[in-house]
């Protein structure tokens, strides 16, 4: 909001918040990826996504790079067979691969206002579909000229 040097902006707030959180996977090899959306982040919530992610994968063998995340390194996160959880080092986001989907999930959302948390569900479902459908374009932006180039 613009105002007169020396003048502070009055803005109208809502101070409510609802949440929703996107989980994101990617093969960096091939852009395949799986996409859900979830109220929460959380231990609870994270196996849920892993085991809808095993059901979509089809049982393949997976080796899942993470950070460490408290939802991701606790005793009671259950990652169902064949999934392996792969921890990166510390303080390191830019060798994770999924961290460089976010720009890409977060376009159609920019200097966008949503009346509803169902009216940003279905934008952000929409975008995960097309990004679904455009596995190029996350090839293009996970497969780092260092990651393993294995099938």
């Amino acid at each position: 909001m613009w105002t007169p040097p020396g003048q502070r902006p009055i803005v109208r707030v809502e101070d409510r918040y609802e949440w929703l959180y996107v989980y994101g996977f990617v093969r960096p090899t091939t852009g395949e990826s799986f996409w859900m959306l979830m109220p929460t982040v959380s231990i609870v919530a994270f196996n849920l996504v892993l085991q809808q992610f095993r059901q979509a994968t089809q049982g393949r063998s997976i080796y899942l790079l993470m950070d460490r995340a408290g939802w991701h390194v606790s005793d009671k996160v259950v990652f169902p067979d064949p999934i392996r959880p792969l921890f990166q080092p510390a303080y390191s986001p830019e060798l994770q691969p999924a961290e460089h989907l976010w720009p890409l999930v977060d376009a159609p959302l920019v200097n966008q206002h949503f009346a509803s948390l169902d009216q940003l569900e279905a934008t952000l479902i929409d975008r995960c579909c097309w990004l679904q459908d455009h596995p190029q374009l996350l090839r293009s932006t996970t497969n780092f000229h260092w990651w393993p180039q294995t099938g």
